[in-house]
């Protein structure tokens, strides 16, 4: 049983799956924010698919006799040709657009030349498998390799000194296209000497379109899992219901030599001469703050009591925001991150009335797993904090012309679990 909006998505992941008859009913969206005899409408009125009552759906479905095509079930040939047919570049360019191959716009055709000069970039076996990628949970995974991530990087323009950037991003194992209806994406923050190597721009418009290797290197990700999951096609593989500006490109390297603080990598275990690539996993909020000035604790507050309590905020500051918070006492970015922790502090009632919470915190607060669990015994008007410590993370870069401070959706995720960058040298 479905809402309506995704008949598609359900009827392909049915024939994806190889059970292509699956008797699907459907409901009206949406069905959050809706009181129960709106919901009991659903019930008892049609199906809005099949304009059939909704219940003789769900009868037939559970109690209909299996049918040949039923029992014969369905297979794929998941392999591919390495090279397209020979044809004008105009004709090739429009081929990767009609498939969906590209993020829409133009890109560098992917040839054996191309392709060779791109693996140059690095060490690693053209075949070997870098991850397993899908764009949300109950998909199917489908694994890419050093050769294809290269392919990806030569369309999206990046050079070879950019490869091991890029591998370590897919490497991580978290898909830059994801398929939620948030319409969420990632943000994806690197550290270390290959910062300057590749000349990565942390000064004004850090965040922009301004530099080539930020812009290059975040679409060359994006590419790579659109193209490494299966495709990202409104309304089936792609669900976004208003959709994210930051799904073209949010990779940006930190201000280290600029920063009073210690480097978001060194805060996880590198070391100082190490090159990481960290991923972020939300990205569907931002907001901002200027300052601090003499009330930016009221400030901070309300970004952080606004902030989606399923998405822990990434704080992103300019040096110069850096630099005041020290002076005020935050010599290092532990501190500040108590304060926030301590002061993201919500209702208990208005915790859980999130649709993100009631659904995905809410089994593990049940099954006793903290904080989740003390969350859920608090008396509905007990002041809760929505972050644990561990949840809030600060990166600074920018130009130092203004004292900004942006909070970012950024549930900070890595291959071998929570909190862990990727090592991008080892994808030299």
């Amino acid at each position: 049983m479905h809402t309506h909006v995704f008949e598609r998505l359900a009827k392909m992941t049915a024939r994806t799956a190889g059970m292509p008859t699956t008797r699907q009913a459907f409901v009206p969206q949406p069905i959050v924010g809706k009181n129960a005899a709106e919901l009991r409408a659903y019930i008892k009125g049609n199906d809005p698919v099949s304009l059939r009552p909704f219940v003789q759906e769900v009868i037939e479905g559970l109690t209909g006799p299996l049918s040949e095509d039923d029992i014969q079930g369905l297979s794929f040939e998941r392999s591919t040709p390495r090279l397209l047919e020979p044809d004008t570049e105009d004709n090739l360019h429009q081929l990767f657009l009609d498939n969906r191959w590209t993020d829409t716009l133009p890109i560098v055709l992917p040839t054996e030349e191309r392709i060779e000069a791109m693996l140059r970039g690095t060490s690693h076996d053209p075949a070997e498998v870098v991850a397993n990628l899908r764009p949300a949970q109950f998909r199917e995974f489908w694994a890419i390799t050093v050769e294809k991530v290269a392919v990806n990087a030569v369309m999206a323009g990046a050079k070879p000194e950019h490869l091991p950037v890029i591998l370590a991003l897919v490497a991580s194992g978290i898909t830059a296209r994801s398929s939620s209806t948030t319409s969420f994406s990632t943000l994806a923050v690197i550290n270390g000497p290959i910062r300057g190597e590749i000349g990565m721009n942390d000064g004004i418009g850090a965040l922009g379109p301004y530099n080539h290797a930020n812009t290059a290197i975040g679409r060359a990700y994006a590419l790579a899992c659109q193209n490494g999951q299966g495709g990202s096609v409104p309304g089936e593989t792609y669900m976004g219901s208003i959709g994210n500006g930051l799904s073209y490109s949010s990779v940006f390297p930190e201000a280290e030599e600029r920063s009073p603080w210690a480097p978001l990598h060194e805060q996880h275990g590198f070391n100082a001469g190490d090159s990481t690539a960290a991923v972020f996993l939300g990205g569907w909020y931002k907001q901002s703050y200027y300052g601090p000035r003499e009330h930016w604790q009221e400030r901070f507050r309300r970004c952080l009591t606004a902030s989606e309590v399923y998405c822990p905020p990434l704080i992103v500051m300019d040096p110069t925001a850096a630099r005041a918070f020290v002076q005020l006492g935050f010599d290092n970015k532990e501190k500040l991150i108590e304060w926030c922790s301590e002061n993201a502090k919500v209702p208990a009632r208005e915790y859980w009335d999130d649709q993100f919470a009631n659904t995905l915190h809410k089994p593990w607060a049940v099954a006793g797993i903290e904080p989740y669990a003390s969350r859920f015994k608090a008396a509905p008007d007990e002041m809760i904090s929505a972050f644990a410590p561990e949840d809030i993370h600060i990166v600074v870069t920018g130009g130092e012309s203004q004292p900004a401070c942006f909070m970012f959706g950024g549930l900070f995720r890595g291959k071998d679990g929570p909190n862990q960058p990727m090592s991008i040298d080892a994808w030299r």
